[in-house]
């Protein structure tokens, strides 16, 4: 099978190393040229007209939070409006990337020093899976999850220094995808359409 080159656009770090394992992970063969965006939310949501008209020269995966959202569908037709070019993957994680993660509870579990029991069986159903993560590496018998994941006692910070290294080192090293894809339908379906992604030269 020849190789499919993408363009990547994510909201952080996370989200990319993310995206670059789900390509790995499928029998497909994907060149990843350059990943854009780390700047959050809004500046997806900025661009991705940009990134549509793009897609014409470049196939371009784009993975963002739902959020607030009722549903993907309808975060998808006010981000874009105008008819969306068949190279454009527009994926949105229910409702933040971290579901996907914790979809694998006996490895981030783990990986966290925590109880499976304290990670959520239906981390989709969850209104904000990242705070949840937080919270379980707050109570994470391991100074060092503890100090590097969850904000230090008293703070406004809603992560610690090193949330999203971390994180982006548990998708890279111990994520197990088989076993996530089961627990997060969003997850899975998201699967299912890299797996079938046939960009129109």
């Amino acid at each position: 099978m020849s190789m499919i080159p993408v363009n990547l656009a994510v909201e952080d770090a996370l989200s990319e190393t993310i995206v670059r394992r789900l390509l790995d992970y499928t029998d497909r063969s994907y060149a990843v040229g350059v990943a854009y965006g780390r700047r959050g939310y809004g500046y997806l949501r900025g661009t991705i007209r940009g990134w549509n008209r793009a897609a014409s020269g470049i196939p371009f995966i784009v993975l963002t939070d739902l959020d607030h959202h009722l549903c993907p569908t309808a975060l998808i037709q006010e981000w874009l409006p105008e008819p969306k070019s068949p190279n454009l993957l527009l994926r949105v994680a229910v409702r933040e990337v971290e579901a996907w993660l914790l979809a694998d509870r006996t490895n981030l579990a783990n990986y966290l020093s925590v109880s499976p029991t304290r990670v959520p069986a239906e981390p989709d159903s969850l209104p904000d899976a990242k705070a949840s993560l937080v919270d379980l590496a707050g109570r994470s018998r391991s100074r060092e999850v503890r100090a590097g994941i969850a904000p230090k006692r008293g703070s406004t910070a809603k992560q610690g220094p090193d949330y999203n290294a971390s994180l982006s080192d548990f998708a890279r090293s111990h994520w197990n995808i088989n076993a996530a894809r089961l627990s997060s339908p969003s997850l899975a379906r998201t699967i299912a359409r890299l797996g079938v992604f046939t960009p129109v030269w």
